[in-house]
């Protein structure tokens, strides 16, 4: 496959799952500003939508003040943030133009028409009357767009690219997620205190913006402390976007796509995968999972870079 189709699917599938990732980010973060809560703790919770993304800046140069209207505004709509929905959709279904043939007609009209009708609701007001609305949208196109390539593409390197760009970008997303929040929550990981709603709700919080209240449910089945909530989001392949299931699904997929130029680029993909299988969470915890998560990010970051220069297109070109 040429490099340059290769590098749309790769780019078209980690834009959808930026998006949807987005979307569950600022759906859970909204719903939590309706709790009763302090100012500096609302405060924190917006301040932490865009520190997740590393867009603190950016929104200081557009925007006068950190408000909820604000913040939704510039993640959604914004189309100079390139992190918003907005763009990631719009991202997305230009590279789903550019390789046109190598897409089913299926995955084709499920991207474009996702772009399309977005951009006419939002001219419509819908993210001011709805944004709960907006956000369960964006994640019901995201998981039709996945569905529609499983059960319509050919299995073959297309596919593979697509698949890698899905995994690597997820990875990514819950480690942001995972290292903001507690971060900004301030624990050791010692368990919370059930008694504290607002502790609850914050570990809940968590867990319902990667769809795993649920699961933590049914793996645990007890009260909800950080170090399980950890352990769940970083090292449980059962758990679909952990940090461990995301990393096997980019190594399965290198695997399928392997050359003689890729050894390097699949090594260093199984070595991180190694240490997530043999980890254990409390010598992660002792470590300190802000500095364990940002070295995750920093690897995944590199592996991101060795995917581009073993199978896409070099930067800049």
């Amino acid at each position: 496959m040429l490099s340059r189709t290769a590098d749309h699917l790769f780019w078209m599938a980690r834009y959808m799952e930026r998006a949807e990732n987005t979307a569950r980010m600022l759906d859970v973060t909204m719903k939590a500003l309706l709790l009763p809560q302090s100012d500096d703790s609302a405060l924190g919770s917006q301040r932490a939508v865009l520190d997740i993304s590393e867009l603190g800046e950016a929104f200081a140069r557009e925007y006068d003040a950190l408000t909820p209207a604000n913040v939704l505004h510039f993640m959604v709509a914004h189309p100079g943030n390139p992190s918003s929905i907005l763009s990631s959709l719009h991202n997305a279904r230009e590279n789903a133009r550019a390789v046109r043939g190598a897409l089913t007609t299926e995955s084709w009209e499920t991207i474009n028409h996702t772009w399309l009708d977005f951009s006419k609701r939002l001219s419509e007001g819908w993210l001011e009357a709805e944004p709960s609305e907006v956000f369960e949208w964006v994640k019901f196109r995201s998981h039709l767009s996945r569905g529609v390539t499983l059960g319509t593409a050919l299995q073959d390197e297309a596919f593979y690219f697509n698949q890698l760009g899905t995994f690597l970008e997820r990875a990514d997303n819950t480690a942001r997620i995972l290292d903001v929040r507690f971060v900004n929550a301030g624990r050791d990981g010692h368990a919370v205190d059930g008694g504290q709603l607002d502790d609850f709700y914050y570990w809940t919080s968590i867990l319902s913006s990667v769809s795993a209240l649920e699961v933590y449910r049914q793996v645990y089945r007890d009260v909800l402390t950080p170090p399980r909530v950890a352990e769940l989001l970083i090292l449980n392949p059962s758990m679909p976007r952990s940090l461990l299931a995301s990393i096997d699904g980019v190594c399965t997929n290198l695997a399928m796509l392997s050359n003689g130029n890729s050894r390097d680029c699949e090594r260093y993909a199984g070595k991180l995968r190694a240490e997530l299988v043999y980890a254990d969470i409390l010598p992660i915890l002792e470590q300190g999972l802000h500095e364990y998560l940002t070295e995750f990010l920093l690897r995944v970051y590199i592996l991101g870079n060795k995917i581009s220069s073993t199978f896409l297109l070099p930067p800049n070109v």
